[in-house]
Order: structure tokens, then C-alpha cells, then sequence
């Protein structure tokens, strides 16, 4: 059954508050266990966030799942490029890097779990929209850059800019400007939300159709958010589990689990987004 935005957003609304867990690869497994769609954040230059989630994927396919992996980090645009080194070379994950990979991730860190899915045969599933169809989703609207079947899946109606509900739209807005560390132009923000929201249904639509087999999605935690991220699309399936894998829980209720792991250390973020005083 096809659910509206509005049915969605009240079907987000009804979550229990996430629990805190220890961040041990065991526990993480054993929540993950019962449910076909996972959703594992991660904060991307986080090692043992990277370490975390691998473990426990590892214990999850030694038991014998078979899910799809969904990744963030591969543009849909590759995916036959993914396909063609997994048959040229079919356990490289090296080559599948090199001929599929963007240059702004931290392979390093991803490379263990694209290993484990060559090993075992599980399907890599390239979910980001590109940032040229990012940007065209700010300056046309999001059904600007998706199939009409993913806005009709999603209970949207087709064009350009199908109308989002309030309450996504103010979360976005809020999510995408604490990340730029609240010094987003007031004017970009709804561009910003449009191809946020494109990114998030291309991913949901991923899931939606690797669902059979069980399918784990790995992204940043922002797109696994049950009340404005991926989840609240696949509002109408069951058996959808989110995790935050993240630095802090400030925002622990918006996800059905949530680790906080060691910070990174890092320079400020912030830093080159203030201005000199006197410019």
C-alpha cells in the first residue's frame, strides 16, 4: 500500500525514544538480527565507527544473511561500472574502488566492507545522486532528477517539485544548517532541502527494491533518520531498523538505536566557515 508524505510523517511521530548501547560489534548484531532493512549511519571520517559497523555486518553474514549493500558512497551513474570490475575482477576491491569510486570519501575506511561483499557474493548497490543532479535538483526540484517511479513509491505526485510536508521541510532546513554550522544563506536552504530529500528517495528506493533479500544501507546518519531521512519513506514496509552510528546523542530519538563512539580529533569544522573580524 502507497502511503501519503502526511501518513508517513505521522507514522514517524509514533517512534519509542532510540536506546543507548554500548558500542561493542555483538550487540550491534544482535539488534540488526531481526529486521530485512538496516540502516547503518556513520560519521564518515570516523575509524571506529567504520570498525564498529564492519564487525558487526561480519557476525550478521557469518550467521548467514545475504543482505544487499547499499551505499551512499558510490553516484548511481557507476553502478555499471561496479558491475563490470566485480566481473573483470571479481574479489578486487581495489579495482572496484579505482573504476567506481568518487574522490571524496574515505576509501581506506571503506574498503574492508566492500571486501566483505566481494568475499560473499552480497550485491553493491550504488544509492547517491550525483552532485551535478544534486544541483540540478536545487535549481529544478527533486522530480527534476528522479523516475517517476520512485516519487509515485514514495506517495508523491510527478513534477518537478511535489509538495513536501511542513514538518520534513523545517527539519531539513534545521539538519542542513546545523551542519554548516548555522551559516547556510537563508536562500540556498530550500535548494539545499530539495536535493537532500532527491538523495534520500533514490536511497529509499534502493531499499524498496533489494527488500526480498534483506538489504543493509550505509550512509551518513542524517539520511538514516526515521523522522526526516530515508525511513520515513519506507514508512509502508516492515521490518525497517535504524542506527545511528555517531559522535554524540543529541539527536538519539530520531533513530530506533544509537552508539556514540569516541569523537575524532579534528580541526573545527566551524573555523573556516566564520568570517575575519573587520571583513
Amino acid at each position: 500500500m502507497r502511503h501519503t508524505l502526511l501518513t508517513l510523517l505521522a507514522a514517524a511521530s509514533l517512534i519509542a525514544p532510540a536506546q543507548a548501547a554500548a558500542p561493542d560489534p555483538a550487540t550491534l548484531a544482535h539488534a540488526i538480527a531481526p529486521y530485512p532493512l538496516v540502516l547503518l549511519g556513520e560519521v564518515h571520517d570516523n575509524p571506529q565507527v567504520h570498525q564498529l559497523r564492519l564487525d558487526a555486518l561480519r557476525l550478521r553474514v557469518a550467521a548467514g544473511w545475504r543482505p544487499a549493500l547499499v551505499m551512499e558512497h558510490f553516484d548511481r551513474e557507476r553502478q555499471a561500472d561496479i558491475e563490470r570490475a566485480r566481473r573483470e575482477h571479481p574479489r578486487d576491491a581495489d579495482r572496484l574502488i579505482a573504476q567506481a569510486g568518487g574522490p571524496r570519501w574515505p576509501w581506506a575506511l571503506l574498503k574492508p566492507v566492500i571486501a566483505l561483499a566481494l568475499e560473499n557474493d552480497l550485491p553493491i548497490i550504488a544509492a547517491n545522486v550525483s552532485r551535478a543532479d544534486a544541483g540540478r535538483a536545487m535549481r529544478e526540484g527533486l522530480g527534476a532528477v528522479l523516475p517517476a517511479d520512485v516519487l509515485s513509491n514514495a506517495g508523491l505526485p510527478q513534477g518537478a517539485r511535489p509538495p513536501l510536508a511542513e514538518a520534513l521541510v523545517a527539519g531539513q532546513k534545521a539538519a542542513i544548517d546545523a551542519g554548516h554550522c548555522g551559516h547556510t544563506p537563508p536562500e540556498m536552504l530550500p535548494g539545499l532541502v530539495q536535493a537532500q530529500v532527491a538523495r534520500d528517495l533514490f536511497m529509499a528506493a534502493q531499499l524498496r527494491a533489494h527488500a526480498s533479500r534483506g538489504a543493509v544501507l550505509l550512509a551518513g546518519n542524517g539520511h538514516v533518520r526515521r523522522d526526516i531521512g530515508v525511513p520515513l519513506w519506507l514508512a509502508d514496509l516492515p521490518g525497517v531498523f535504524a542506527v545511528s552510528l555517531g559522535e554524540d546523542d543529541s539527536d538519539a530519538t530520531a533513530f530506533d538505536l544509537n552508539f556514540t563512539l569516541p569523537a575524532v580529533d579534528r580541526d573545527d569544522p566551524c573555523a573556516a566557515l566564520v568570517k575575519p573580524a573587520g571583513r
